[in-house]
């Protein structure tokens, strides 16, 4: 799909200097590609943001005991 954008002159003038004329539409639908991810990325985030209560875990009166016994039960963890 064809897509118009404008871009000042010095941004075009960078991008040409360093992926060449011929190379403008691939490189801008990486970097496109990966701001999207970015922001899909920070969306996850602030949605997950607050899901684990601050208090009420198996680990809240000893995390140090708590994560060895996770580690223990791990089948990849050598002795």
């Amino acid at each position: 799909m064809r897509l118009h954008i404008s871009l000042d002159d010095g941004l075009v003038e960078e991008l040409d200097g360093r992926v060449g004329a011929r190379m403008r539409s691939p490189f801008i639908a990486a970097a496109l590609r990966r701001a999207l991810d970015d922001e899909r990325r920070w969306e996850a985030i602030a949605g997950a943001a607050g899901a684990i209560p601050e208090a009420g875990h198996d680990w809240d009166e000893d995390p140090a005991t708590w994560v060895r016994s996770q580690r223990s039960t791990d089948p990849r963890r050598v002795g």
